[in-house]
């Protein structure tokens, strides 16, 4: 049976991914900071689970360490761990801003190299890193750290597929979950038609793993148009984008903001 790391495994996309996986009959370790939900989510798939905080590189290392004496191989690693940031550079405080970079961005590259012997040893293996469509844009801080993470991504699949492992990008668009709540939109009228839920990333990671695609929209409409876009008029992309959604129904609503996807 081959061995899975989810990190924010306990909700959301990664309690998804984990059930997803589980049916797969892949053996899942879930990483999180909240330990009676991951408790809860690994009995339920009949797997594992650590405690982390992805952002403290030490505390990764030391759960890949325990991780890696239990499994010397992993075949897959799902960067799934992340906080949400709605607002701008200039109404976040500065602790918030540096907690997106290291959670979303830094915590991605902490795990990858805390388990890349395991990867390699595992061979071929996989890379997921659930970025998210605001990565493509610039509409504030947490579109940067997610703009670091898919640069990051991009950068590890030259570099990892020599070793005989594949990296997979994800970009959701919304997704309705409890650290990324999105009723503002799905009771709108026309935009609760773009918001996915859960179980729909989940699938389409798991089908990626046979695919040779590098990165993922979902749903591809209609977010992948509007990617096109935005690299062809990055600056009109950036003044329409920032309009629209400080003034979106997802922007203003900011209950439940800041808990952590999957923890």
């Amino acid at each position: 049976m081959q061995v899975a790391v989810v990190t924010g495994g306990a909700t959301g996309i990664g309690a998804a991914v984990a059930r997803e996986l589980a049916e797969r009959e892949w053996r899942c370790v879930l990483v999180g900071r909240r330990e009676e939900r991951l408790r809860e989510t690994a009995e339920e798939v009949g797997g594992e689970y650590e405690v982390c905080d992805v952002a403290d590189r030490d505390a990764v290392s030391r759960m890949a360490t325990s991780v890696r004496e239990r499994h010397p191989e992993i075949g897959l690693l799902v960067n799934n761990a992340g906080v949400a940031g709605r607002g701008n550079y200039l109404d976040l405080p500065p602790e918030r801003i540096e907690e997106l970079m290291r959670i979303n961005y830094l915590g991605s590259v902490w795990c990858l190299l805390a388990f890349l012997p395991a990867l390699e040893a595992a061979a071929p293996s996989h890379l997921v890193n659930v970025a998210s469509v605001a990565g493509t844009v610039a509409i504030g801080p947490y579109s940067a750290s997610k703009h670091a993470q898919l640069a990051f991504s991009r950068s590890a699949g030259a570099i990892l597929a020599a070793q005989g492992i594949r990296v997979h990008t994800i970009l959701p668009g919304f997704v309705e979950t409890e650290g990324f709540p999105q009723r503002a939109l799905r009771e709108h009228r026309f935009m609760r038609h773009i918001v996915v839920q859960p179980e729909q990333v989940a699938e389409t990671i798991a089908r990626s793993l046979g695919r040779r695609s590098s990165e993922v929209v979902v749903p591809w409409f209609p977010y992948r148009p509007a990617t096109v876009l935005f690299g062809v008029a990055p600056g009109l992309m950036s003044k329409l984008g920032g309009r629209a959604v400080a003034k979106s129904p997802a922007f203003q609503a900011k209950a439940n903001d800041g808990r952590p996807e999957g923890e």
